[in-house]
């Protein structure tokens, strides 16, 4: 698969709008929360143009029995694929359109996307930093995924980290809170 990195495009929220509607139309007694997550969530970043979904789901055991759901969707199930408690799928095979990062309400990695995409969207020097670095691997990595997302890693965790104390520190160090982050998709355009 290639990897590309391209300007921000406003269309993405309404390519992400289409599928929410989508998954909660094909699951809706599964699916609690539907959440535009990764680069394409965030305004004015550049970013592989596959759109990251974040699913909240009551039971990852009803969910992995509903795989041919998503594969009547166009989905690929993936099962956890490196991440306990996950449920991952893609769409499109060489040419990736979507992945969904399925996780049973109130797994602690639902705060981590959340918190990270809201962490960008407020801090410009960080998003343009961030873009430049992804801009660099995409050039240099070869189309070698592992690559490439290993040049974000440290990148990454050390601004989940901060972006984490932050989202903690406006939920005034209330677990139950930051458990559920508010949809915003019905705030977006």
């Amino acid at each position: 698969m290639k990897i590309e990195v391209v300007p921000y495009d406003p269309n993405w929220i309404s390519i992400f709008e289409l599928e929410r509607q989508i998954l909660l139309h094909a699951l809706p007694s599964l699916i609690h929360e539907v959440y535009h997550i990764g680069s394409t969530s965030v305004k004015g970043l550049a970013a592989k143009p596959i759109i990251d979904i974040l699913l909240v789901v009551s039971s990852l055991s009803e969910l992995d029995s509903s795989n041919y759901v998503f594969e009547k969707l166009g989905y690929e199930s993936m099962g956890e694929f490196g991440i306990k408690g996950r449920r991952y799928f893609r769409k499109g095979r060489l040419h990736r359109t979507h992945h969904i990062h399925a996780f049973r309400e109130n797994d602690p990695n639902i705060v981590r996307h959340i918190a990270f995409r809201n962490y960008l969207e407020s801090r410009a020097e960080i998003r343009i930093e961030y873009a430049n670095l992804k801009a660099v691997l995409a050039k240099t990595c070869n189309n070698d995924s592992e690559r490439y997302c290993a040049g974000k890693d440290g990148f990454i965790k050390y601004h989940e980290a901060k972006a984490l104390r932050l989202f903690e520190q406006a939920h005034n160090n209330r677990p139950h809170e930051h458990t559920q982050p508010r949809n915003r998709a019905a705030e977006r355009p």
